[in-house]
């Protein structure tokens, strides 16, 4: 009974990880709420979420800061390109829905919005992880992203359905995340850990061949 509640326990290291898990959602949720922080609280929260699931976070309100602190300005920027373009998509879908085209024309024009739509948000979801571990100008940060979402486009798709299944279950099961419970005390973070697993494996190839390159 005593080696179960040993700090080294197995049952010690995974409560210590929810804790961990639970504060990042928490202050997540702080910062965001004035919304012209939603970019840098984005790049932070990947940030720690990714050195979670590493195994390398030793204060979560210390790395948490950090990002958000260091890359404030250029993923408050990040963020607005992206609402930029959400809203010219957004757009876009009421003007085909709304006006008439002819069959073929507004078959093509949804097509086509489809696969924008579909392209932004890979790019997004690679964005902000990836704004947390490398440095450049933003033309940069938007080129690699999108790079990365084409070149690895199973993390892309991992990382996307996991979002869209927990929107979903909350949209059309909200008794199942506890009526909204489950993303104040958890959501965010969790699913950001989660995928903090995938872009972890995905980035550790290129820091690795930085690394390389430089010496």
């Amino acid at each position: 009974m005593a080696a179960l509640f040993s700090a080294d326990s197995t049952l010690m290291r995974a409560l210590s990880r929810l804790a961990d898990v639970m504060i990042l959602n928490l202050i997540f949720i702080a910062t965001s709420l004035p919304l012209f922080t939603l970019g840098a609280s984005l790049t932070a929260l990947n940030f720690t979420a990714m050195r979670i699931a590493s195994g390398e976070c030793n204060s979560v309100g210390s790395d948490y800061f950090r990002s958000f602190r260091r890359n404030f300005r250029q993923a408050t920027l990040v963020g607005l390109v992206l609402l930029g373009l959400t809203a010219v998509l957004a757009a876009w879908y009421v003007v085909v829905t709304n006006l008439t085209f002819g069959p073929l024309a507004e078959l093509l024009l949804l097509a086509a919005w489809y696969v924008l739509a579909f392209n932004v948000a890979v790019m997004a979801l690679f964005v902000f992880p990836y704004l947390a571990s490398f440095e450049g100008r933003t033309r940069e940060v938007f080129r690699n992203a999108r790079l990365l979402s084409w070149k690895h486009p199973f993390t892309a798709l991992a990382a996307l359905a996991l979002i869209a299944l927990s929107i979903i279950v909350t949209v059309f099961y909200p008794q199942a995340t506890g009526y909204g419970l489950f993303w104040c005390f958890i959501g965010f973070a969790g699913i950001a850990v989660v995928n903090g697993h995938l872009f972890t494996r995905v980035f550790s190839k290129y820091i690795a061949a930085s690394t390389v390159e430089q010496t």
